[in-house]
C-alpha cells in the first residue's frame, strides 16, 4: 500500500504540562508514532535559556525528519516562536504565507510539495487565530492557496475552529472533502476538535487517531493519520 502517515500536534512549547522544557519526551513520543510528515505548533525558543536546551526548531528537525522548513512569527533578543513542517521526504516550491489579521498575533502558513516515493503531495501547515473574524479571513486565504487540485492535498495543524457557524472547517471541507474528528483540547480532558488533518481526496483517508500519553507534554493532544496516495 502507497501509504504515508501524517501528524500534527501544537506542543505549547513543550511547557506548561511539562514545565521542565524536557524536549526529549516530546520527540519520544513523535517518534513513536513513525510519522513521514509532521506539523508542530506553538515552538517557543524564548525558554530555552531557564531549560539549558538547545534551539527547539534545531533539536525538533535533526531527531525527527531530513527535510524541514520553521515558520517564526516572533522574532526578539530572547528568542523565537511559530511552527515547522519536518518530512522524511524533500520539500519543493516551499512557500510562507503571512496569514496575520490586524492587531492580532502574528499567524503563518507553510505550503509545499513533499516529494513522497508515490508522488507529490501537497501540504499546507498552519495555526490559525483565536477570534472567529479572523479564522474566516485566514481559511479564505487558504482556500486560495490550494489552488488547483490536481495532486493530493493535505492541510494540518491547529485551526483553533471550535465553533460550528462560519468555521473554518465548514470552509475548508469544501475543498478537503476528508478530515480527522478528534477531540484534542484541553488535554486533560477533551472537548473540542481543534486540531486536524484535512485532505483531498476523502477517499485517501486510511484512519486516523490521537494520542492521550500527550497529556502530560502539552495542553493539545496531536492527530496522526494514515493516507493511501
Amino acid at each position: 500500500m502507497n501509504s504515508v502517515r501524517l501528524m500534527t500536534w501544537n506542543i505549547h512549547g513543550a511547557f506548561g504540562r511539562n514545565p521542565r522544557f524536557d524536549l526529549d519526551r516530546v520527540i519520544e513520543l513523535v517518534k513513536s508514532h513513525a510519522p513521514d510528515i509532521v506539523a508542530l505548533q506553538e515552538i517557543d525558543s524564548r525558554r530555552v535559556r531557564q531549560a539549558q536546551a538547545g534551539n527547539p526548531f534545531d533539536v525538533l528537525q535533526a531527531a525527527l525528519g531530513s527535510h524541514g522548513i520553521g515558520a517564526k512569527t516572533v522574532v526578539t533578543a530572547d528568542g523565537e516562536y511559530g511552527q515547522a513542517l519536518i518530512s522524511r521526504w524533500p520539500l519543493e516550491n516551499t512557500q510562507i504565507h503571512d496569514l496575520s489579521y490586524p492587531e492580532r498575533e502574528p499567524r503563518r502558513a507553510i505550503c509545499t510539495d513533499v516529494a513522497t516515493p508515490f508522488g507529490p503531495l501537497r501540504v499546507i501547515a498552519t495555526h490559525l487565530g483565536l477570534t472567529l473574524r479572523e479564522r474566516r479571513n485566514q481559511a479564505m486565504a487558504l482556500l486560495k492557496m490550494l489552488g488547483r487540485l490536481d495532486r493530493p492535498t493535505v492541510a494540518l495543524g491547529d485551526f483553533n475552529d471550535w465553533l460550528w457557524a462560519g468555521s473554518v472547517r465548514r470552509s475548508l471541507a469544501r475543498a478537503l472533502p476528508g478530515f480527522s474528528r478528534h477531540r484534542t483540547f484541553p488535554a486533560k480532558l477533551p472537548l473540542f476538535e481543534l486540531d486536524r488533518i484535512y485532505l483531498f481526496p476523502a477517499s485517501s483517508l486510511i484512519g486516523s487517531c490521537t494520542d492521550h500519553r500527550a497529556r502530560d507534554l502539552s495542553d493539545h493532544l496531536p492527530v496522526i493519520a494514515d493516507i493511501e496516495l
